[in-house]
């Protein structure tokens, strides 16, 4: 594409928070910061003077700063940002008080609840003192299997506030799954959902939570959140407690914000599990809080007043990032149950009547979206929508195309890529500059973002590995139970010493914006060529019948040879004529290279809690070999067509 798709007017350049921010760096340095290339290169060769400047201009709130920005800044790990600052993260999420709408919650048709950002306080106050009664105190673990519903945000701001470490699975999770990633970290109080709802039904989790707790002898209570309806019977929840008594003896009051350190630790996240036990990922207050507070003021242009809608459920790194929303003073609109009941419209149903100004879907819901024909630029009234966000994996150029051409032509729409282990973008939007099909904007102010081959070299215009190669403030503490940092550094140092891997392929292009190919461990290496699983996706995105695919490589005589499964429409079956259609697709419009050797139809492909695809289950599946941690897909059922017995034709 020779233009971009969509570029900001001047009137509206000058009006973002961007705009405001290049001109406040640009008085207080005594430089010319005229356009994002030059804010980016000041960010990276000046960190400290940058994110002192962001800490103003996004009004950080701490008992003090100290004099020190950062310390050891030519390690990584080993930087440590911010040493002397003292704050309270909840008190940064908590700084509006008013009758405005703070969370908006539609559970699909059936459910519509509010809570103000007065009642949202008071809430809180009276959850952290319920939890004091507990025995929560600065570092112990609180954990959460709840719908993405308030009672899930006020759990995590009181949790906070008393410098208590938030720890959250989705209530959709099964049991073996949660306890994999609760039992490590050894949780005191446990807020559990009676269920949650998707496509039309209440899907009861309250005997879940009975199994989780027994199973927990560090649990000292269960708060359970009647989600839907009336207290369920609670007396077999081993210290089951109703949220409603758990608060009723606690009147509202003043919060009292105890202050910690910059780094004290506010999150533990998880990785997916495929590849064996989730990583149980340590995330700083601090850290967490500027980095996050940065990028919804800048890159995704957020200001009080706003609407943020972000289809996430509560065991989602993207849940976590939405929260910070609140500290910018703007209006979470949270959405619990299918993207498509009752129909495949609801999520703009949900942003037409909340008069939303931010959405973040993922990808994969675009692409069924655009499937299904939805053109809600005709259909819904979506003049306060400002900005699409597609997260969670590489969004490709027709995706960009159905957004303008379908959804609404004056939009900014960003890619983000980052997620669970940066707890921030890596790569993001940038509201005050052009947009290019297929292509993440910009690298994010303060992320050193480089593309290295195999030997550590730096790239441009072909594809390699994405790297950072600077400390950045939210990078993870440590990992949980890895004293030494043993298991943290072979994470992500090892490949290239001092230098963050995240696990990603990418290329830099000449607009320098980002192309994401792929995960790194994604990467077929068939015949002794390297292709990125994402580059064959794409080409499967136009074909109306294939609903999505898994690529791997299969080991076979010596070498290996690509295989793809793929999930079509209801009612098709995978024959000659398709099958040599997605081979023609791929050698037009990928490589000779790209197409597979077999093209399998599969009832359905292993997924994990997130609902990305698990090529690593199929592969290990085909290849009769036990897929380590089943509990991390959603779907492990679905494994018994991938093995081998059940395959014949992938033994010829």
């Amino acid at each position: 594409m020779t233009q971009p798709i969509w570029e900001p007017t001047p009137a509206q350049v000058a009006g973002t928070n961007m705009a405001a921010f290049m001109a406040d760096v640009g008085a207080r340095e005594g430089i010319d910061v005229s356009d994002y290339a030059t804010l980016y290169r000041f960010s990276i060769e000046e960190p400290e003077k940058f994110w002192l400047a962001a800490w103003d201009f996004c009004d950080v709130i701490a008992e003090s700063r100290g004099k020190t920005v950062v310390r050891n800044l030519d390690r990584m790990p080993g930087a440590t940002w911010f040493p002397e600052a003292r704050l309270n993260f909840a008190e940064n999420l908590l700084r509006r008080r008013d009758e405005a709408d703070a969370l908006v919650l539609w559970g699909e048709d059936r459910l519509r609840r509010r809570l103000s950002f007065a009642g949202l306080y008071d809430a809180v106050s009276r959850v952290a003192q319920g939890l004091e009664a507990a025995g929560v105190g600065p570092g112990d673990r609180v954990a959460g299997m709840l719908p993405n519903a308030p009672e899930a945000i006020v759990a995590m701001l009181a949790t906070t506030s008393l410098g208590a470490i938030w720890c959250a699975c989705g209530p959709e999770f099964g049991v073996a799954a949660v306890l994999d990633r609760l039992r490590p970290v050894a949780p005191k109080v446990l807020f559990a959902g009676d269920g949650y709802i998707y496509n039309g039904k209440f899907l009861d989790t309250l005997d879940k939570a009975r199994q989780v707790a027994e199973a927990l002898p560090s649990v000292v209570r269960v708060v359970v959140v009647a989600h839907a309806g009336d207290m369920p019977e609670i007396d077999s929840i081993p210290g089951g407690i109703g949220y409603d008594d758990f608060m009723d003896s606690f009147a509202a009051r003043d919060i009292p914000f105890r202050q910690f350190p910059f780094n004290h630790p506010v999150f533990i996240l998880y990785s997916s599990g495929t590849t064996g036990a989730p990583k149980c990922i340590v995330h700083g207050a601090g850290g967490s809080l500027l980095v996050n507070l940065t990028a919804q003021c800048l890159h995704q242009d957020v200001s009080a007043g706003d609407r943020l809608c972000y289809w996430t459920t509560t065991g989602w790194v993207v849940w976590n990032l939405m929260v910070y929303g609140l500290g910018r003073g703007a209006t979470l609109l949270l959405y619990d149950g299918s993207p498509y009941h009752p129909a495949p419209s609801v999520l703009f149903d949900f942003v037409e009547q909340e008069r939303a100004t931010f959405v973040r879907f993922t990808p994969k819901l675009i692409e069924m979206m655009a499937k299904a024909d939805l053109e809600p630029a005709k259909t819904h009234d979506l003049s306060a929508l400002r900005s699409i966000t597609s997260g969670g994996s590489t969004f490709t150029a027709r995706g960009y195309e159905y957004v303008y051409n379908n959804v609404k032509a004056d939009v900014h729409l960003a890619s983000p890529a980052g997620g669970t282990d940066p707890l921030a973008a890596l790569v993001t939007g940038n509201p005050a500059g052009p947009v290019w099909a297929g292509e993440c904007q910009v690298r994010a102010l303060g992320m050193k973002i480089e593309i290295f081959d195999e030997a550590g070299r730096a790239l441009h215009g072909e594809p390699g590995e994405l790297v950072c190669t600077m400390p950045f403030p939210s990078m993870p503490l440590g990992f949980w139970d890895d004293a030494d940092g043993t298991r943290y550094h072979a994470a992500y140092f090892e490949t290239y010493p001092n230098v963050w891997r995240h696990g990603d392929r990418a290329l830099l292009t000449e607009h320098d914006g980002v192309i994401l190919v792929g995960r790194s461990d994604a990467t077929l290496n068939a015949r002794g060529v390297r292709i990125g699983t994402a580059e064959i996706y794409r080409q499967l995105e136009p074909l109306p019948m294939v609903l999505e695919g898994a690529a791997v490589a299969q080991e076979w005589k010596g070498d290996a040879r690509i295989v793809l499964f793929v999930r079509l429409r209801d009612g098709v079956v995978l024959d000659d004529g398709l099958i040599q259609d997605i081979k023609e697709r791929l050698r037009a419009h990928a490589s000779p290279h790209h197409v597979p050797e077999k093209i399998i139809q599969a009832a359905d492909l292993p997924r994990t809690l997130t609902g990305k695809i698990s090529e690593l289950a199929v592969l290990e599946a085909i290849h009769g070999r036990p897929v380590k941690n089943r509990n991390a897909l959603v779907n492990p059922e679905c494994l018994d067509q991938f093995a081998p017995e059940n395959l014949p034709v992938l033994q010829r």
